[in-house]
């Protein structure tokens, strides 16, 4: 996710904590801003246990399995 939809993100939630909050169009903005910071964490988390290995006592190594 590109920075300046981050810093959005942080604007959106200080304007919404400060006296008269946010507007309907700015709710839904944040909204939606939101759902694409929260499905770009998934895809990175998701992407690093792909690559996630398990090392028994052995030695043998097991890639983790979805669940």
């Amino acid at each position: 996710m590109e920075q300046a939809k981050i810093e959005r993100i942080n604007a959106l939630a200080r304007k919404s904590r400060e006296p008269g909050g946010l507007t309907e169009a700015e709710r839904a903005e944040q909204a939606a801003l939101r759902r694409e910071y929260i499905a770009a964490y998934r895809r990175s988390l998701e992407a690093q246990l792909e690559n996630t290995w398990i090392v028994d006592e052995q030695g043998h190594k097991t890639k983790l399995k979805k669940r």
